[in-house]
């Protein structure tokens, strides 16, 4: 490009553009962030006076929908704010702003939705949307046939989630989720077995888990906020769905047990694409799926509300993550130096950092202190966010020794906030913790996460071709989502 046509991209936007803009971008972000401000007075009110309407059978408001409401319209609204200058002069700004609001309200309706035909219907209409937002740049084949792959996906997830609430209501007689709820006691058999394995499935396809992972990792083509808004709140859609149906999965703790393993399949199965990734959407995508994975491994161990914590600051720092993406290539450079090496003193140290910050963890929360799921729980917690911490530390410009001294100063704050934040929202949640006694498979699970993890994080798996190669193949999405040159890609 010459440098007569080149524009400046910081600062105002230019006059032309703005008098140009249609009036429906402007409306729509004052629109939902009025929604935002609604929804933080309802949260206020449901923790302060109890506030929780319903409309007859159809929809019924409770701590999670308040909740949910208030996080989705928040993200929203930064994704709205930000899409005002990122689709400034696209002859697609208006249909992207129309898609991204419809998203938000439909979401706010699936969570505040009682009857089952409704949350069914809904749900599917989330999906639909979010393949409209894959491929909103009509006329580019590849963000078509990415929105093509989608919506396969979508439809299947919505296709077991059908299955599963017509085999609830066979089993129950309720034709409200609050009411299956209600008679989770009278389950049982193979009829709660399809509904309960469909709910996870369904829940496994939302939220791309290993191995449903291909519509993610193909839905590259979709405008960055777009990309910000479904890794930060579309996805979180699995453990909303097996929160809001947590009495059904959690009546035989096999299953629990189950769940479990998946998420954590998943959790060290994104990790391994990760590592095979060499554009930085597609390692945030990766990021992803092991973060869900993550997500739905809370929600196994009968945490729901450790589980809807995760989703909540997971969805803050991968949407920030995403917009702040082309900041990152831009001032970033290659160096010769990878991850922080380990000594003898930094492991002691890490390994006395993680003990501290369990013990402290379980006397915040009181997860931990007995040998039950709540043991596994802080365990996790506390391996997750040390591991947030040292890749924080790791990409300052602090010399190698004063890493490991920075670690415990990053680490302790973040718990502290993360156990604040799942004290609070376990409090305004209907849904109980369903603590399990913790078996040999689960401590089997546990074992088999730590000793895949160091192996990844010594380098072990690099030793292997055949594993590269199995890697780079399982991330591949198909061949028709791929832009193999940059001619291709032309919105104006």
């Amino acid at each position: 490009m010459g440098d007569e046509t080149q524009r400046t991209t910081v600062g105002p936007l230019p006059s032309g553009i703005g008098q140009q803009s249609p009036a429906t971008p402007k409306a729509l972000t004052r629109a939902v962030w009025l929604l935002w401000g609604l929804s933080l007075v309802a949260l206020v009110g449901h923790a302060v006076t109890g506030w929780a309407p319903a409309l007859g059978d159809l929809v019924a408001v409770d701590g999670l929908t308040v909740l949910m409401w208030t996080v989705v319209t928040f993200f929203s609204g930064i994704v709205h704010s930000y899409s005002r200058r990122y689709m400034a002069g696209s002859a697609h700004q208006t249909r992207f702003f129309v898609a991204v609001f419809g998203f938000t309200v439909v979401v706010m309706a699936l969570v505040a939705a009682n009857h089952v035909a409704l949350f069914g219907l809904l749900w599917l209409a989330m999906g639909l949307v979010m393949a409209q937002l894959i491929g909103v740049i009509s006329g580019w084949k590849q963000a078509g046939a990415a929105a093509a792959v989608a919506r396969k996906y979508f439809l299947a997830s919505s296709a077991l989630l059908g299955v599963a609430l017509a085999a609830l209501w066979w089993a129950t007689g309720e034709t409200t989720v609050s009411g299956i709820g209600a008679a989770s006691d009278t389950l049982g058999g193979p009829m709660w077995l399809v509904a309960a394995g469909a709910l996870v499935l369904a829940a496994m396809i939302q939220s791309a888990l290993i191995p449903f992972q291909g519509w993610l990792l193909s839905s590259m083509t979709a405008p960055t906020p777009a990309s910000a808004l479904m890794h930060a709140g579309f996805v979180n859609a699995g453990g909303v769905l097996l929160t809001r149906f947590a009495p059904v999965i959690t009546v035989d703790s096999g299953l629990m047990l189950v769940i479990v393993g998946v998420g954590a399949a998943s959790a060290l199965g994104g990790k391994l694409l990760k590592m095979v990734q060499t554009d930085v959407k597609s390692k945030l995508g990766c990021s992803t799926v092991g973060q869900m994975g993550f997500m739905i491994m809370q929600a196994g161990l009968g945490f729901f509300g450790a589980a809807i914590t995760h989703l909540i600051l997971h969805g803050c720092y991968k949407a920030y993550q995403f917009l702040s993406a082309g900041d990152g290539v831009e001032h970033n450079s290659p160096t010769g130096e990878i991850g922080m090496r380990e000594s003898l003193g930094g492991i002691a140290v890490t390994l006395l950092t993680a003990l501290a910050g369990g013990l402290l963890f379980a006397a915040l929360t009181g997860k931990g202190a007995k040998v039950d799921s709540g043991l596994l729980l802080t365990f996790f917690v506390v391996f997750t966010t040390l591991h947030a911490a040292r890749n924080a530390v790791t990409h300052t410009e602090l010399p190698p020794r004063a890493r490991y001294g920075a670690v415990p100063l990053v680490f302790f704050p973040a718990l502290v906030i993360y156990a604040m934040v799942y004290e609070t929202i376990s409090e305004l949640l209907s849904v109980s913790t369903a603590t399990t006694e913790l078996t040999l498979l689960h401590v089997a699970v546990a074992v088999f996460f730590v000793g895949v993890y160091l192996a990844i994080e010594t380098g072990v798996h690099r030793h292997s071709r055949r594993l590269y190669v199995a890697l780079l193949n399982a991330s591949q999405p198909p061949t028709d989502t791929l832009v193999t040159d940059t001619g291709e890609y032309n919105e104006y």
